[in-house]
């Protein structure tokens, strides 16, 4: 992250900036205890923002969608009360929008898709957004570039996978 100006060690150091490890049954674990070690951490900094990277493996630990979805919607209530904006990140082997699980689409307020495709034998990276509440988004796949100066979205090129 240094590589794009983002030193995260001196928001550590000023109290902004928390980076907590936690195993996906360590966040079931926090579901349970209604907050817990992270609801204090949150309280501490004053948080604002909160990352949860990824939610795929989280949702593994349930055997069944209902189960799966009563604790997505634990998950979501605790962030509200919280009172902080997330992001969630979630890895899917498919390019197929049904992947996205219906009752997270219903409960999220955006839902952005970053591609890795990989065509001809060159890599192409993309970024779609498929849900952005109450804003009009475009109906198009863009192309993404990680450069030196962090992500860059070429408006102009737009992406076709087929």
């Amino acid at each position: 992250m240094k590589e794009f100006g983002w030193d995260l060690e001196k928001y550590e150091k000023e109290g902004k900036f928390v980076f907590l490890e936690h195993s996906p049954e360590q966040v079931k674990k926090v579901l349970v205890e209604g907050g817990g070690i992270v609801e204090a951490i949150i309280e501490k900094i004053k948080a604002k923002r909160i990352v949860i990277d990824s939610i795929t493996s989280f949702s593994l630990l349930y055997q069944d969608e209902l189960t799966k979805k009563e604790a997505a919607l634990s998950l979501f209530e605790l962030i509200n009360k919280w009172d902080c904006t997330a992001i969630l990140t979630s890895q899917s082997d498919t390019r197929d929008d049904e992947a996205i699980s219906a009752a997270l689409e219903f409960e999220v307020d955006g839902i952005i898709v970053l591609y890795h495709v990989k065509k001809k034998g060159i890599r192409t990276r993309a970024i779609e957004i498929l849900k952005m509440r109450g804003t009009k988004i475009p109906e198009k796949t863009f192309k993404l570039d990680i450069t030196s100066k962090g992500i860059v979205i070429n408006t102009n090129e737009v992406i076709s996978f087929t």
